[in-house]
């Protein structure tokens, strides 16, 4: 299996520490770099150019969210993975539309956070389970359909919505591959041409837009 560079980003030391302590019982995960902040993450991305950053959200000079949509917008093919203590929907909703393709929560246990890690460097999304459950509930009962998006979005084919509402209910791309009886090969080329139609990076950028413009039904 192949390295995984990572960059950490945590404006306490005992933090990094901590976590690079975890990812590097992995052996597939190098830790490349530490930063403590959104300005030296950006730098820090710019020299070293690693596969994963797991980035917190609130730190000094420049915040995790601005750093992230600095870094998904230079560098696409770098994933983020959030790692916080805050779980407020004030601040995963614009971690994840900024570009992050995972958040967790820093109680999650060492064998949680490598997972979140390998997850993101798949091309998957990791969340944590009160993050995935607060996120439901908020598009349940909170922004009416369409709210912030500047022009609709490009329509799916039947088979492109039923790949959604499956990815809607929490399934894997194996789990929605038995639930539609095709390969797991064709619900990637499914999820690729909605990422593609609607100009998203990832399956967690296809959740929040489909949940703003109000195509998908939580259950």
């Amino acid at each position: 299996m192949p390295d995984i560079r990572l960059l950490i980003v945590d404006d306490d030391p005992l933090v990094r520490s901590a976590l690079s302590h975890f990812v590097s019982r992995a052996p597939e995960i190098q830790v490349i770099g530490e930063a403590e902040d959104g300005v030296e993450a950006i730098a820090a991305v710019e020299r070293d150019q690693p596969d994963v950053v797991m980035m917190d959200v609130q730190m000094p000079e420049m915040n995790g969210i601005e750093a992230t949509s600095v870094i998904a917008t230079r560098w696409p093919d770098v994933r983020i993975l959030a790692v916080t203590t805050l779980e407020g929907s004030d601040t995963v909703l614009p971690m994840l539309s900024a570009g992050a393709s995972g958040y967790l929560l820093k109680d999650s246990s060492a064998d949680a956070i490598v997972a979140g890690v390998r997850e993101v460097y798949g091309g998957a999304s990791s969340l944590s389970p009160r993050i995935a459950s607060m996120l439901i509930r908020h598009v349940r009962d909170g922004e009416p359909s369409g709210a912030g998006r500047d022009a609709p979005l490009e329509q799916l084919t039947e088979r492109e919505s039923e790949v959604l509402g499956c990815l809607a209910q929490g399934m894997s791309n194996a789990e929605i591959a038995r639930a539609l009886i095709v390969s797991e090969g064709t619900v990637k080329a499914h999820l690729g041409r909605i990422m593609s139609k609607w100009q998203v990076r990832d399956r967690v950028q296809i959740l929040v837009t489909a949940a703003q413009a109000g195509l998908v039904d939580f259950r």
